[in-house]
């Protein structure tokens, strides 16, 4: 019995000693896209910290006006996803490197409408998401989108 605690006790203190630790980023660094429109204030696109990218969030604004986009929530919420798409090529990554999308509504109503655009940007597995309502958003956008990714070694 003494020597099956022992056994026991030395089997979880290895367990403990191997798991890996994450190792803090090396690097952090801006990125940005001139096809996707500049901050509207004070943070940068994205930020690159070692191998995962925190993108800002983004509305559907035209890179080229700093307007939003005309046609309503669908129309928004695509140029808010190539905005994305865009700063993620900038920085090496697409879309199939995004583990976690977050999704701000200004109207519950339009998430089926939302899911309609949004189910054909990513391949398969699905990144983790969440969609809140909001009480609103930077220049009366209807949708704000924002992403992390992680580079595939």
């Amino acid at each position: 019995m003494k020597t099956s605690v022992l056994i026991l006790a030395v089997s979880l203190t290895a367990c403990v000693s191997v798991r890996e630790v994450p190792v803090p980023p090396t690097e952090r660094r801006a990125i940005s896209s001139d096809k996707a429109p500049a901050a509207l204030a004070t943070y940068s696109q994205a930020i690159l910290a070692g191998d995962t990218l925190y993108l800002a969030g983004q509305i559907g604004l035209d890179p080229a006006t700093r307007q939003l986009v005309p046609g309503g929530l669908q129309a928004e919420a695509r140029r808010a996803l190539d905005n994305c798409r865009a700063v993620l090529e900038a920085a090496g990554f697409s879309l199939a490197d995004v583990t976690m999308v977050q999704v701000y509504l200004a109207d519950i109503g339009d998430y089926e409408a939302f899911n309609q655009t949004y189910a054909g940007y990513f391949p398969n597995p699905q990144p983790a998401r969440a969609v809140v309502a909001v009480a609103g958003l930077p220049r009366g956008a209807k949708v704000e989108i924002l992403m992390t990714a992680v580079r595939r070694r």
